[in-house]
């Protein structure tokens, strides 16, 4: 009842759906081990009884194979149930035991059986099922009239839910007995047909009837000297209401490759097995979903609340036309998004048997595909699903610096700039530094000079040379100095670095160290954070150091929030020097003044710049409170 009802709750399966329903032996070959007249010609009688149980003239024939108007087949019991005269099959008159086999061509949901025996009904019988094409059995119902002495069982006519029955095991009525068996009748029911109980109990992939005892008609003869009627199986119908097998996810069936159903008399509707998945499903009983929609667990659907489960597509940007269900990115996501993109062609019969999977498509990468790979930039004017948003890096083969861990040269995915080795600027890193010239392998060399020289031959230009031991700042505020006596080592973290800053080239920068807390709060710094330098560019007149700030430990006219900023280095253009040094990779505290007009964070020879320690950061975070108001 379940099934049907969700079959007939909506029919553009927008909640939960099955296929309609139908015999399943329809279309398919019943076999079974013997037939009447299969060796030749066999007489048979059958009786039936009146209202007094007394037996009525015997009907008398012959069954032959060999004529179609005297056999009677296995597929007799697969026609119409509405034929006149009515069909049967019979078992050889010497089959002490009989099996009549089902054998589908794929899985199938199976609700119930009737069949309906010309013949009394068996003593003994057995329905059993498989669900692996006939390797396994188990049984879903003994039939018997006396079930602890046939089988040990007992009987649910005084046991509830009990597997063995005495209710279609009486030998009358002589002909026209049937024999009735539901799928989820006590102790197997379920309120949704499509749970994992449920399922444990419908799915079949084969369906076998053990017919083990045969009994004649006992009916009380019309007179003493009439032999009793020889015993033998014979059955008009066989009845396996079924349909599809879908999930709760389709209510349309198409035939499974290969099949090819049989013809028989009356027989219009086949039950067929493949499904035609909505709902975002994929395969043959819509059993995984569709390559483009793995962002959550499958799911069946929900046949007591009509909930459809549908699979939810994956976040790709238009980058992927397939992802996977990956279990560990669902929990690290907190059971919201478990899907990875990729570019794998999925078996749909089978979501386990993929192909070799690409990476995502148009040169992107990532869970969603949601950034450009190593070796390409974002480009700002395209929108990033479109095809060619992620544009290959340009940068110089002798200027741009290698990356420490190849031998490759990438440039800053979010702006196309490139790694300069010393002295060299330009988003390409195709030029020498205002300061610096002999453009090569190994970048550009400081000039000396007092200003600036040639670029091709180091000449200089308008000043008289000088000894590299000239600096051109100011001199620091009045912080004790210790002299830097090497610049760090080029150390890139998560972030990659794309500088020219952190080449101090022919400027000894002088370390600042946190000294009389009186003269800190003197300088009248307008900011005061943490924050790691990401990278700096060159931009001609100026310099623009990205960075991305972890604390705000004081702000005054601006809003300063945490998150990436430019900061804006003074010393560029104003001394031909970079001081402060600020390598990228490494943390900071950073406290400077704000450029009000501008909107500005300013970075000059007074403000204080100094390697992150915490406790540095605890210590000003001190002087800010204490001495500072």
């Amino acid at each position: 009842a379940g099934v049907r009802g969700v079959a007939a709750a909506s029919s553009p399966c927008e909640k939960a759906c099955n296929p309609r329903m139908g015999n399943l032996a329809h279309g398919r070959a019943l076999r079974t081990d013997t037939a009447c007249g299969r060796r030749g010609a066999e007489r048979f009688c059958s009786y039936s009884e009146d209202a007094q149980r007394r037996c009525r003239s015997p009907r008398c024939g012959r069954c032959s194979g060999a004529h179609a108007g005297l056999a009677h087949p296995p597929a007799a019991m697969a026609d119409s149930p509405f034929r006149r005269p009515r069909t049967w099959w019979q078992a050889a008159q010497d089959a002490p035991r009989e099996t009549i086999r089902l054998d589908l061509e794929t899985a199938f949901y199976f609700t119930h059986l009737i069949m309906v025996f010309k013949s009394p009904r068996p003593a003994a019988m057995v329905l059993e099922r498989s669900q692996d094409f006939g390797e396994t059995w188990k049984p879903y119902k003994y039939f018997a009239a006396n079930c602890s002495a046939t089988f040990g069982l007992e009987d649910d006519v005084r046991q509830r839910g009990a597997i063995c029955t005495s209710r279609y095991s009486s030998p009358f009525p002589c002909t026209g007995g049937e024999v009735i068996f539901r799928a989820l009748s006590p102790p197997h029911s379920a309120e949704d047909p499509y749970s994992a109980e449920a399922q444990a109990q419908l799915r079949i992939t084969n369906l076998r009837v053990r017919l083990l005892q045969r009994q004649g008609c006992p009916c009380l003869p019309a007179s003493p000297a009439a032999p009793p009627p020889a015993p033998h199986y014979a059955v008009y119908d066989f009845i396996a209401k079924g349909s599809c097998f879908c999930n709760g996810h389709a209510d349309r069936c198409t035939p499974v490759a290969g099949f090819r159903p049989l013809k028989a008399p009356g027989v219009f509707q086949v039950v067929h097995g493949k499904c035609m998945c909505k709902h975002n499903t994929a395969g043959s009983h819509c059993q995984h979903c569709a390559p483009l929609y793995n962002d959550q667990p499958w799911q069946a659907a929900d046949g007591k609340t009509g909930a459809p489960k549908e699979c939810q597509s994956c976040k790709c940007n238009g980058h992927a036309d397939t992802c996977h269900f990956d279990m560990d990115a669902w929990l690290a996501s907190g059971n919201r998004s478990g899907g990875v993109c990729d570019n794998c062609q999925h078996n749909t019969e089978d979501v386990y048997k993929r192909q070799v999977c690409d990476n995502c498509q148009h040169n992107t990468e990532g869970q969603h595909c949601q950034r450009c790979k190593l070796g390409f930039y974002r480009d700002l004017r395209r929108p990033f699903s479109a095809p060619d948003a992620c544009k290959p890096c340009f940068c110089h083969p002798v200027g741009s610096a290698v990356l420490p861990l190849g031998p490759h040269t990438f440039c800053d995915p979010s702006t196309g700039d490139c790694p300069c080795k010393p002295g060299v600027a330009g988003p390409r890193c195709d030029h020498c530094l205002p300061g610096y010239w002999g453009f090569g392998a190994y970048g550009c060399r400081p000039c000396d000079c007092a200003r600036s020289c040639d670029p091709l031959t180091g000449d200089c230009l308008g000043t008289r040379s000088v000894g590299s031991d000239v600096t051109w700042h100011n001199e620091a505020p009045p912080f004790q100095a210790v002299l830097n006596e090497s610049e760090p080592t080029w150390g890139w973290e998560d972030e990659q670095g794309f500088s020219a800053l952190r080449h101090s080239g022919k400027c000894e920068c002088k370390e600042q160290v946190l000294g009389n807390p009186k003269v800190f709060c003197g300088m009248k710094y307008t900011y005061v954070i943490k924050t790691k330098i990401l990278s700096a560019h060159d931009k001609g007149s100026h310099a623009e150091v990205s960075v991305k700030i972890k604390k705000v430990l004081k702000s005054t006219k601006l809003k300063i929030l945490r998150g990436k900023r430019t900061l804006y280095p003074e010393s560029w253009t104003n001394r031909g020097c970079t001081c402060p040094i600020l390598n990228p990779g490494l943390e900071y505290l950073v406290a400077g003044h704000e450029d009000v007009r501008t909107g500005r964070l300013i970075v000059n020879m007074k403000s204080f710049v100094h390697q992150w320690k915490s406790a540095l950061g605890r210590k000003v975070l001190e002087i800010l409170k204490r001495d500072c108001n």
